[in-house]
């Protein structure tokens, strides 16, 4: 018969030798290590994502005034052009910048239904992290069971 076994009834269960303060001591190492590695994940990824953001921020404001200007002047090209066309009435320039303001009306709905699709995928949150955080959770629940 194994030393470090004791009979219960028919059962035989292995003995830990090691004192209860090892054990904690141990525990309370490796519940640590697993908080700094989640935070270690969690500090890298928003890092990556501030990173993306840096770069991107000038490249957005550039864009976005570029993008003003030219609808600025686009607009009145446009407004121009269906004044001509409706030259003859007294009302074409009315008429010329309710078509223009009713096709951009159209142009920011679509945009903004597609953006608010898009957010809903992938924002800033730290995905990766929170996911293995979902993952830990089970597992420690799962764990958590075995053990009572």
């Amino acid at each position: 018969m194994i030393d470090n076994v004791y009979n219960i009834g028919d059962r035989q269960r292995p003995t830990n030798d090691r004192p209860l303060g090892t054990t904690v001591q141990e525990a309370l190492r490796e519940f640590r290590d697993f908080i700094e590695t989640r935070v270690a994940m969690l500090r890298s990824e928003m890092r990556e994502n501030l990173a993306n953001l840096k770069f991107a921020a000038p490249l957005l404001i550039t864009g976005i005034l570029f993008g003003a200007t030219a609808w600025l002047l686009f607009t009145g090209a446009l407004v121009a052009v269906l004044d001509v066309v409706w030259q003859g009435s007294p009302f074409a320039p009315f008429l010329a910048l309710i078509v223009v303001g009713a096709f951009y009306t159209l142009v920011a709905a679509c945009a903004l239904f597609m953006a608010r699709g898009r957010m809903g995928k992938k924002g800033l949150m730290p995905e990766r992290t929170i996911n293995v955080l979902k993952e830990d959770k089970v597992w420690l629940e799962d764990e958590a069971r075995t053990q009572l």
